[in-house]
């Protein structure tokens, strides 16, 4: 067994929206993009941070684990992924932001036999990438902006790299999923999307296109963390709104669902 060890902030049990069936979520810390609509701001830096509440009391955002400490977990639940074709999820932050951890995480869920997706912004060295790829089973890949400097106002990034590495992947024949977050007033316009419909349709591997409604969930998270949340103005689309924008996705041919 490994003893390679990294830094978690959550393992959510009993998941139905991050790969087929039943799934336990593994949240790695660490992400390098900004992007201020992030519900899990907390997985954003690699250390650990104070969650301070209203009543007073702390909580600490992320402990180190060792590969075994997270399969032990996740292995409470192997009934519900062989029978309803389910298995782990590594999510974050960006788990490609801790690649030699995630690659000994990979590799144990395998030996199990587990079935294994990884959800990533796509900001990651290519080394990395095609590393873990034989390890992983299915690709949840966001894809926030297709103009690269528009990207890197909302970011913090341009998005070269991420369309790269999409590419590689699908050149790879790796299973993708590719995920929008629609976010009124920064990615919701028909240009972006007709061009997230064109480049995703000339890739051949991308099973399906996701279309995830913006939410504030999250946005409590922000003061605990003594952060500032920017977009406590902009609206959750609504249903009508998110069939609107699909039916553009899908004029390029691509299968597009809402929702994870």
């Amino acid at each position: 067994m490994a003893t390679a060890e990294g830094m978690i902030f959550d393992i959510q049990r009993y998941a139905l929206h991050d790969g087929a069936g039943i799934r336990t979520l593994v949240f790695l810390k660490g992400c390098p993009l900004r992007c201020p609509w992030c519900h899990n701001p907390e997985g954003q830096q690699k250390g650990q941070q104070v969650m301070r509440y209203e009543d007073g009391t702390e909580k600490v955002a992320g402990r180190r684990m060792g590969v075994e400490d997270v399969l032990r977990e996740v292995e409470k639940d192997t009934i519900f992924y062989d029978q309803s074709g389910g298995g782990v999820t590594f999510s974050g932050g960006d788990p490609l932001l801790q690649p030699g951890f995630l690659r000994e995480l990979l590799k144990a869920c395998k030996a199990h036999d587990l079935s294994t997706a990884v959800e990533t912004s796509g900001y990651a060295r290519w080394e990395d990438v095609a590393e873990v790829a034989p390890l992983v089973d299915l690709w949840l890949y966001d894809l926030k902006l297709m103009d690269p400097e528009r990207h890197r106002t909302w970011t913090g990034v341009s998005n070269r790299r991420i369309l790269r590495n999409l590419e590689g992947l699908a050149a790879a024949g790796a299973r993708l999923i590719v995920r929008i977050p629609v976010v009124p007033g920064v990615n919701d316009d028909r240009a972006n999307l007709e061009a997230t419909g064109r480049f995703v349709a000339q890739l051949d591997a991308i099973a399906e296109v996701h279309l995830l409604p913006y939410h504030r969930a999250g946005m409590s998270k922000y003061d605990r963390l003594g952060m500032d949340y920017t977009l406590d103005d902009t609206p959750e689309p609504g249903e009508e709104e998110m069939e609107r924008l699909a039916a553009i996705v899908q004029e390029s041919g691509v299968r597009t669902k809402i929702g994870g």
